[in-house]
């Protein structure tokens, strides 16, 4: 990693618990980026206050890659049972991009990954400004499959 100095993209959120799991993603990411290895970093925060931090692992098959929002629920869930209530991602820029570290709302796998673990979370998304929002305006219509009894809707 270069010496350049990205900005930590946090000041981009309206609400305090959005800058915070920003931050700790960003930070997770800034000190652990790998170029075409780790890029992203995500923080999911429980219902106890703590905070659970994943990392992106790309793989040469791109199937095989683990995206950071899996990693920071399956870290939650290692550590607690407690319920999962927001996340955030961050994207460390490449060397060749402008140095600007972007959040990013989780991709539609994680999307629906997150809401079999966390029905009720809440995810920052970039819009202006950075904020948080129910993963279920993301995810309106959930596959609801039978592999196990669904929780009940969060609204």
């Amino acid at each position: 990693m270069s010496g350049r100095i990205v900005p930590d993209p946090a000041h981009a959120c309206a609400q305090r618990a959005a800058k915070d799991l920003v931050t700790a993603a960003f930070q997770a990411i800034r000190g652990r980026y790998v170029q075409d290895r780790h890029q992203i970093a995500a923080a999911v925060l429980d219902a106890d206050g703590r905070v659970h931090l994943g990392l992106h692992l790309d793989a040469m098959v791109g199937r095989a890659a683990v995206c950071a929002e899996a990693g920071a629920v399956s870290a939650a869930r290692l550590a607690t049972d407690a319920e999962l209530i927001a996340v955030a991602a961050v994207r460390y820029p490449k060397p060749t991009e402008p140095a600007l570290a972007r959040i990013v709302p989780p991709c539609g796998l994680c999307r629906e990954l997150l809401l079999d673990h966390a029905p009720r979370l809440d995810v920052v998304v970039p819009d202006t400004p950075a904020r948080l929002v129910a993963l279920t305006a993301l995810l309106p219509h959930k596959y609801l499959g039978t592999k196990w009894p669904m929780p009940v809707s969060p609204t």
